[in-house]
């Protein structure tokens, strides 16, 4: 893992603006500690109002996301998806990132991806957010998307 160039995590003031959290099932351990962060960001933030919705797995939630985006100021996408012994894994990774980016820019809503994509359990524990964890993906998605909002609201301003 490498934090290596990451800016400094600064918890923007997001008063007014609404979030939308769409988060797996799989990996139920580890998504609910990425979901927790997530929760605390945007109770930091002070966000307005936040949704969460659950879905099946990953390749559900691009669909989720579509919907939040086109009701909230931002969207975090949360889980994760651990290699294993076929190619399903890359399938799965690629099929996520294309389908929250397209959502993102199809939208003109701000989709922060805080999907885990790691080799093993152990790497997911080392994101997820926990006192002895290394990263905290949960919580720094929510910042990226509320600073995106926020950046693009600026633009009426």
């Amino acid at each position: 893992m490498s934090g290596q160039g990451a800016p400094e995590v600064a918890v923007p003031d997001a008063a007014g603006l609404t979030l939308g959290i769409v988060a797996t099932d799989w990996n139920a351990a580890v998504v609910e500690q990425l979901l927790k962060r997530a929760l605390d960001a945007a109770a930091d933030a002070k966000v307005a109002e936040v949704k969460v919705l659950h879905v099946a797995g990953a390749v559900e939630l691009p669909i989720a996301a579509q919907a939040l985006a086109r009701r909230y100021d931002a969207v975090v996408a949360l889980g994760t998806v651990i290699r294993g012994g076929t190619a399903h894994f890359d399938y799965v990774c690629k099929s996520v990132t294309e389908g929250l980016t397209r959502i993102a820019l199809d939208e003109s809503t701000p989709v922060a991806h805080g999907v885990l994509t790691v080799d093993n359990q152990e790497q997911a524990l080392a994101r997820a957010g926990y006192p002895e964890s290394t990263e905290d993906k949960g919580y720094e998605a929510v910042v990226a998307a509320l600073g995106a909002a926020l950046a693009i609201r600026s633009l009426d301003a």
